[in-house]
């Protein structure tokens, strides 16, 4: 039986999924198995040429078949990966470093911002960071434009605004930028802040709120409505809160709407239309095409919750995985710490 590109995912992701996703909150998240462990660790101190969502498939074979030999990473592995004065002054000059201290290297570089953040959308942040290698060939270059673009103009103490935008602001792009902030959040770089926006608002639509709720964040009416847009309806400004003090307000608006950053920011846009009709995004400081399908197309069917939980997935990977490597290349560069 042939094995897709999404399946042979599950053969490396299967070590790393907790026996209880639906956990309380009293569960924490923490390295679950030698293989989890050593691929965080590559995560956080490989180096950055090794980092992308294509090199993920290749760094998860070489781990695994390492590990299958002995609980430890030596240099004739890591060579491939790492750069050797970061992994010797991790290591020691010659020596393995065993998964043990892999463990113990990973909790001392935790974020405060990932501990702040609601125990299940953390434990869902963590499944999907076993998952890069799912992230679209069609998406590879234009992460890498939005790394490099973070990288560039992230100064630590000052928000560095990203608007996601679509066409009703209703879906993808309210999905974009909550698994932005979250992103973000788990890779302690709450400093990158996430927007949505559309060109045509309406209204948030409830089946985006259900697949957010699904993954652990506090999503709540706050009892005030914005403008209606073209459908007429209520258009009603939620509460999305996905840890503490890790909290913004979402609803329907033009991606020029005030509560959005004006200039210097980067856009996303994440449908084919929004692409098409804004050739231009004013004040934007870069434009980067990112569509994905829309799961509208599956609304009423039997499939719709799996569906929306399917691209709330895609973008919430590649969210972490930008924002994983921009932490890494800022490390390196000095500017984070």
């Amino acid at each position: 039986m042939a094995i897709t590109r999404r399946g042979l995912m599950g053969l490396f992701g299967l070590a790393a999924l907790p026996s209880r996703l639906s956990a309380g909150p009293e569960r924490v998240s923490e390295p679950l198995s030698p293989f989890t462990t050593a691929l965080w660790f590559a995560h956080h101190f490989a180096a950055p040429r090794a980092l992308g969502a294509g090199n993920d498939r290749p760094l998860k074979l070489k781990l695994t078949a390492a590990l299958n030999k002995s609980p430890e990473l030596s240099w004739e592995v890591a060579q491939e990966f790492f750069d050797k004065g970061a992994f010797e002054a991790l290591a020691g000059d010659g020596a393995p470093i065993s998964v043990e201290k892999m463990g113990r290297l990973l909790r001392e570089k935790c974020p405060p911002s990932r501990k702040d953040m609601h125990a299940k959308a953390r434990l869902h942040a963590d499944l999907l960071t076993t998952q890069y290698d799912m992230i679209e060939d069609a998406h590879h270059k234009r992460a890498e434009e939005l790394v490099a673009w973070v990288v560039e103009h992230y100064r630590a103490g000052n928000p560095l605004g990203v608007i996601a935008v679509c066409t009703g602001n209703t879906r993808r792009s309210v999905l974009s930028a909550t698994m932005g902030n979250i992103a973000a959040s788990y890779y302690g770089l709450p400093d990158v802040r996430f927007y949505s926006g559309g060109t045509d608002p309406d209204a948030i639509n409830p089946r985006t709120v259900a697949t957010l709720k699904e993954i652990g964040l506090e999503v709540e009416p706050t009892g005030r409505e914005a403008p209606r847009g073209k459908g007429g309806g209520a258009n009603p400004i939620y509460s999305m809160t996905w840890g503490k003090g890790l909290a913004t307000r979402e609803f329907s608006k033009v991606y020029s709407d005030p509560q959005n950053p004006q200039r210097a920011f980067a856009a996303l846009l994440v449908c084919s239309e929004a692409d098409t009709a804004c050739p231009k995004v004013t004040g934007a400081a870069a434009r980067i095409p990112l569509p994905y399908l829309d799961p509208k197309s599956f609304d009423g069917t039997p499939f719709e919750s799996a569906k929306y939980a399917e691209r709330r997935d895609d973008i919430g990977r590649l969210m972490l995985s930008v924002m994983m490597q921009a932490r890494r290349r800022l490390e390196l560069d000095g500017a984070h710490k």
